[in-house]
């Protein structure tokens, strides 16, 4: 990504903040269902942000009831691993939530993240209401007209159907297994880069 990524952020969410619905009440809780690649990463960033209330690793956007997690990772179900995010939109709005999702993943790679492949790891915003799909859409074209990728965004933007938890074992992974090979190797660098890159927005 180029230098100037984060002042080229700032005026997508201008852009796109301005289609948010102001009206919501106080501690009125919205949702956000984003697949980035691999949930455990995803999961492990959107924790640490201020106003965030929780995050859930699982699976949507298929057309297996209750898959597990060796059926999605067969590429059969049609599923792609995402986390469903609890956030107060009055402390952090869904532009900003959007903000850490393309800035956390190359959403110009189709079913592909780094050395993981398939469908079920592909960029996905499963939009809860028309304010969400007006806000993605346009922060999409945002970003693909300034520039901010080399590549075109392929990150789908398509209605929310119905969420699966994953298995018990998938949630709060990071912090639960941190000297597990992949989160050493994988996850930790990702996460010191974050934690530098979004401190002003990180919980105490």
């Amino acid at each position: 990504m180029k230098v100037y990524l984060t002042l080229i952020f700032a005026l997508a969410i201008t852009a796109a903040g301005a289609q948010s619905n102001p009206s919501k009440k106080m501690n009125e809780l919205e949702t956000a269902t984003l697949g980035s690649g691999c949930f455990w990463c995803t999961e492990a960033f959107f924790l640490r942000l201020k106003g965030v209330e929780s995050v859930v690793s699982g699976y949507s956007g298929g057309k297996v009831k209750n898959p597990t997690y060796k059926e999605v990772c067969s590429g059969l179900t049609g599923h792609a691993e995402v986390v469903q995010v609890k956030f107060d939109p009055t402390v952090i709005s869904f532009a900003e939530i959007l903000e850490v999702f393309w800035n956390t993943h190359d959403p110009t790679t189709l079913n592909k993240q780094g050395y993981d492949e398939g469908t079920q790891y592909r960029s996905a915003v499963f939009y809860h209401n028309e304010d969400q799909k007006r806000t993605a859409e346009d922060y999409k074209k945002q970003l693909d007209q300034s520039g901010a990728f080399k590549k075109p965004i392929v990150t789908e933007i398509t209605p929310f159907s119905v969420f699966y938890p994953a298995e018990d074992y998938h949630q709060n992974y990071y912090a639960l297994n941190p000297n597990q090979g992949y989160c050493q190797v994988v996850i930790r660098p990702k996460i010191e880069k974050f934690n530098k890159q979004y401190a002003a927005k990180l919980k105490k």
